[in-house]
């Protein structure tokens, strides 16, 4: 079997295996993606993210990470959503999570189909007498997908440094196969983010501080789902009712009109538990409660007590009398982070 019919069947293997994008870019792929990461950690635009500074360097080119790798296969695997992301904005009661994280963890089916896929092209090579070697990656190991991506050509990093597809909108999850094939490389996509500047604006924190730059200690995603302590007070009312991540820059891109929500994999469909979450039934979980309701959920790994302590910052945003209550039992919690958010809570709901 040539390259040329390998690296094809390649990615009808991948299509076939639930993702919706495949492409290929040689390891040394995205050479400005090392300065521009040093320039970011140097500004501290990571935060407490500190695992990004702790393994920049195999971060920064693929042959850092692993040096016998000759080919990426960077696949996309489609969570476009059905509704608006934006719908619940007003529902002051509700809280309002992340599409990416309103089903099924993305990280066990992301991967699963890596391997599927990963297996079948040892298979295919070896029938020809070639030897090869793989590696599969999804999110939590240091490998700068975006990028890479970009490169391989099933998308361009956005203005909102995700990555965009003129096919799948901004609704994609990453993950790579490192290889040792040398396997056809596929041309760099096409920044096509023009003049547009939809999700700069649409920002309820102002996180970018300039197009393709992200502040992720001023991003409500960051600040929801990293962040340990107190949420700042200068973010709180910006967050409405956001009690997990933020899509709003997500939301309001024009290429997501084009995105086929038929290439959603169904393993992504939102729980009713999660679409539409009651702030008064999370502000009442303990930590047996919380494990119950996000089992098989990327929120799991938060924990009650920052999950809680989100909670109280959407409640004391409300302006909903109903949650007085709710938010005064949990002023006594055993967490000091969930007392504070507590205490600011019920001092904004005095009047209601």
């Amino acid at each position: 079997m040539t390259i040329d019919t390998l690296s094809t069947r390649l990615k009808e293997q991948a299509l076939a295996e639930g993702f919706a994008a495949c492409g290929i870019a040689p390891a040394d792929a995205a050479p400005k993606t090392a300065e521009r990461l040093r320039e970011w950690l140097a500004a501290g635009a990571h935060g407490e993210m500190l695992w990004m500074e702790s393994r920049a360097h195999h971060r920064e080119r693929p042959k850092a990470l692993w040096p016998d790798v000759q080919s990426l296969v960077m696949l996309g695997m489609s969570y476009a959503p059905k509704e608006d992301p934006l719908r619940l904005a007003g529902e002051a009661d509700i809280g309002r999570i992340s599409v990416y994280a309103q089903g099924k963890d993305y990280h066990d089916p992301v991967k699963k189909a890596l391997k599927r896929v990963a297996r079948w092209l040892i298979a295919e090579a070896a029938k020809d007498g070639t030897e090869a070697d793989v590696k599969v990656f999804v999110d939590t190991a240091p490998v700068m997908e975006k990028p890479l991506s970009e490169a391989a050509g099933i998308g361009w990093q956005g203005k909102h440094t995700n990555l965009l597809s003129r096919e799948h909108g901004n609704w994609l999850f990453l993950g790579a196969i490192y290889t040792t094939l040398n396997l056809n490389a596929d041309t760099p996509a096409t920044d096509r983010c023009g003049s547009c500047t939809a999700c700069q604006t649409a920002c309820p924190t102002d996180a970018f501080p300039s197009p393709y730059r992200l502040d992720a200690r001023r991003c409500i995603s960051y600040l929801t789902i990293e962040h340990a302590g107190p949420i700042p007070h200068e973010f709180r009312e910006a967050m409405g009712n956001r009690i997990y991540g933020c899509d709003d820059c997500l939301a309001v891109c024009p290429w997501n009109k084009f995105a086929d929500q038929a290439r959603a994999n169904k393993a992504f469909a939102p729980r009713a538990e999660l679409a539409a979450p009651a702030l008064a039934d999370l502000l009442a979980l303990d930590d047996p409660g919380f494990r119950k309701v996000f089992s098989g959920s990327p929120i799991k790994r938060i924990g009650r007590n920052r999950m809680v302590r989100n909670c109280l910052i959407a409640a004391g945003n409300s302006g909903d009398g109903a949650l007085k209550e709710p938010v005064r039992a949990l002023l006594g919690d055993p967490d000091e982070v969930v007392r504070e958010a507590a205490d600011w809570a019920v001092g904004r709901l005095r009047s209601f």
